[in-house]
């Protein structure tokens, strides 16, 4: 299609962006949703189908898949990179779903292969990556862990044990408080009781990953003492966050490292809105109603939007228990050491890095986050461990061609 003006644009096709887009359609709005996986769905939906993606379908939502959003080069208009070319489209209404990554925190070892997010051993798994057999180690915090293990092990993997940093404690507040949402309680049960048989340790968290040339262990910290567990692969991740490049880019305002909306998911810039995990972390189902919201909000439709209050009201409530049941530890701050590599991209070390007293100079004098992944890991790691905020964003927010940035072939 060479018109490439749409009433409402959708950033992100996980479910916050399909809710957005389908709601958006549905209202009779010209919709485009723009992602830069090969299919629609998410992490979430990897390589599977939903509700939503048939919807989305129905109502005709035109689908820009492996596109880059790389910059925001006028009023209502964004610049995107494909693998044909270059392409620029306008919108009257933008919704950002650009969803979460996740958090790793480095510790020694960190950097070994086979030491990967417990997201992304997930998403290589479902991308056809084999794993029957293999000894895999789940860590970090939060309910990902659960979700990951269940995945890797209906798929043949050895899962050796699941590492919670939470204590028995706030989970066990936390699990009371299921029992007003008894859907969500019955999801947790379920999940718990296809993992039986695998130790779930809490208070627990790798310390340290050895091998040579590769993952052989991992060594954690559990209660007062430490043990080593052999493994081929760690699944790591602390929690997710979320991805404001593109928001801030655009001058949204930020509050709390997530992007501040108002009662119909609307941003600081007129006209912009934001769903899902970039307004804070909260699961599916908060994800979903927030996009929906959006989505209405976006076409004009407000009247349908505020319908949807109540229920988001709800979710918002379990996403602000999750919050608080597996927030981080202080002492994981103590993880790394000062010859640990912080910055991977750039091999900058902690002990170099916690020398100055922002990112900003730590950018200047040691190039930390000025690599390939622009700070996208090392972002979230030395905002925990040093409470540092990234400061600006400047375009190109993702690596891009020269042909793309010149507008020349």
């Amino acid at each position: 299609m060479s018109d490439h003006r749409y009433d409402v644009a959708v950033a992100g096709a996980g479910p916050a962006g399909l809710a957005a887009a389908c709601r958006a359609a549905q209202s009779g709005a010209r919709t485009v949703i723009i992602d830069d996986n090969p299919r629609p769905g998410g992490q979430i939906w990897r390589a599977s189908s939903s509700r939503w993606i048939r919807l989305a379908e129905a109502h005709r939502v035109e689908l820009l898949a492996g596109a880059h959003i790389f910059a925001a080069p006028g009023e209502r208009s964004l610049a995107l990179e494909t693998f044909d070319g270059e392409l620029e489209i306008e919108y009257r209404s933008l919704v950002l779903a650009t969803g979460a990554r996740e958090r790793f925190l480095p510790f020694p070892g960190w950097t070994l292969p086979n030491v990967v997010g417990a997201g992304g051993l997930q998403a290589l798994v479902k991308s056809g990556m084999p794993i029957r057999g293999k000894k895999v180690v789940v860590a970090g915090s939060g309910p990902l862990l659960l979700a990951v293990a269940h995945y890797l092990r209906s798929h043949g993997a050895n899962i050796r044990l699941i590492a919670e940093q939470t204590g028995s404690a706030a989970l066990n507040r936390f699990a009371r408080g299921l029992v007003a949402k008894p859907r969500k309680l019955l999801q947790a049960a379920q999940l718990r009781a296809s993992l039986l048989g695998i130790p779930y340790l809490t208070s627990t968290w790798p310390i340290r990953a050895e091998g040579n040339g590769k993952l052989e262990s991992v060594t954690l910290q559990s209660g007062g003492h430490t043990f080593t567990e052999p493994c081929d692969y760690l699944a790591c991740g602390f929690g997710l966050v979320p991805n404001v490049e593109l928001a801030v880019l655009l001058g949204c305002r930020l509050g709390d490292a997530a992007v501040a909306v108002d009662d119909h998911q609307q941003t600081s810039v007129p006209g912009v809105y934001a769903a899902g995990e970039i307004t804070g972390i909260g699961g599916l189902d908060l994800s979903l109603v927030e996009g929906e919201i959006a989505g209405y909000a976006a076409a004009g439709q407000a009247a349908s939007a505020r319908r949807l209050h109540a229920k988001r009201q709800v979710e918002r409530r379990f996403a602000a228990a999750l919050e608080r049941a597996f927030a981080l530890r202080p002492e994981l701050r103590q993880l790394p050491r000062d010859d640990t590599f912080v910055c991977r991209c750039e091999d900058v070390a902690y002990g170099r890095v916690r020398r100055f007293s922002d990112w900003r100079e730590a950018k200047l004098q040691t190039r930390c986050g000025m690599g390939p992944c622009q700070g996208r890991v090392c972002g979230g790691a030395v905002e925990f461990l040093l409470g540092w905020k990234s400061e600006s964003v400047r375009p190109p927010i993702f690596p891009a061609r020269i042909a793309s940035l010149t507008g020349k072939r």
